[in-house]
């Protein structure tokens, strides 16, 4: 791994509006370069924005050789720059919620996601694979929302050597008691709430990834009303970005206590990966794999 900056941006991607999601992603591009990224993530099915309805795939493209892709992998030569998004991806009719990346020398691979949450299970179809990507800058992974809240994930892209990971989100604003959607309140007291909500349980959850596995965790999410268009749909996102080192420290986060746009950009120390996955006793050296065969086993 080389050390370089990474910028993370929470933007609101709307459903059934994919040109102008991609006019304003590739605005923010632009200016994660002029911050010095070398790499820029996006949020969860960012270009096609996110919902529980069918619009959600009705823009759905063939990944690498749709329009979208296209576009970008031409931006990402202009600039010399990573870039990570996400969409709909139509392959042969079924739909996989797909997170890729393109760079200077064009397209580079795609993750699928896994675990399918909520009403997503109704649109998409779940990936089974799980590649880590060997770029100029290091050996990166992408886990894909509620992927994340399985520890299986983050473990598998680390045995094979992921040193970062990449985690798009489009979290919905959820009740905290029993988990239901809710819409954005008018009331900011309590937006400021699912903010912070939100930001909180995201570290608690990353900082045990990026420490067990000694690799830096990125994450981002969306942000705002995904579902304008969409009448009776709830489609609402708090955002949030956080960017954690390998000692599962808060290296960076989103400043806005809003539901608003932003991006953050910060430098990943190649030193503190090898530091810590060199030190004495660290897991993955003396990981014993076979006693982990219940995890490969039906639960209940």
């Amino acid at each position: 791994m080389k050390s370089f900056k990474i910028a993370a941006v929470q933007c609101n991607s709307v459903v059934g509006d994919k040109a102008s999601n991609l006019t304003k992603m590739i605005s923010w591009t632009r200016k994660a370069k002029k911050a010095g990224a070398k790499l820029v993530l996006f949020p969860e099915l960012n270009i096609t924005g996110h919902a529980g309805s069918p619009a959600m795939v009705s823009e759905a493209e063939i990944v690498p050789q749709g329009r979208s892709v296209k576009r970008l992998e031409k931006l990402a030569k202009e600039l010399d720059i990573y870039i990570c998004a996400g969409i709909a991806e139509d392959d042969l009719g079924i739909h996989y919620n797909c997170q890729f990346i393109v760079g200077r020398a064009g397209y580079l691979g795609k993750q699928r996601k896994v675990h399918l949450s909520a009403d997503e299970s109704f649109y998409f179809r779940g990936g089974t694979a799980t590649p880590v990507y060997e770029l100029a800058l290091g050996r990166i992974a992408m886990i894909i929302c509620a992927d994340n809240l399985y520890p299986e994930m983050a473990r598998c892209f680390a045995v094979k050597g992921a040193e970062v990971l990449l985690c798009p989100h489009a979290a919905r604003c959820s009740d905290k008691d029993d988990g239901t959607f809710t819409a954005i309140p008018d009331d900011v007291k309590i937006q400021r709430k699912f903010v912070h909500d939100n930001k909180e349980q995201w570290k608690l959850i990353h900082r045990c990834r990026a420490y067990a596995n000694g690799c830096y965790v990125v994450l981002c999410n969306t942000v705002g009303k995904a579902a304008v268009h969409l009448e009776g749909v709830n489609a609402d996102h708090a955002g949030g970005c956080t960017i954690i080192d390998p000692y599962g420290e808060v290296i960076a986060e989103s400043k806005t206590k809003d539901i608003e746009e932003e991006m953050i950009v910060t430098k990943l120390d190649a030193e503190a990966v090898a530091k810590i996955r060199h030190s004495a006793c660290f897991n993955l050296q003396n990981r014993r794999p076979e006693v982990f065969k219940i995890l490969s086993e039906p639960t209940f």
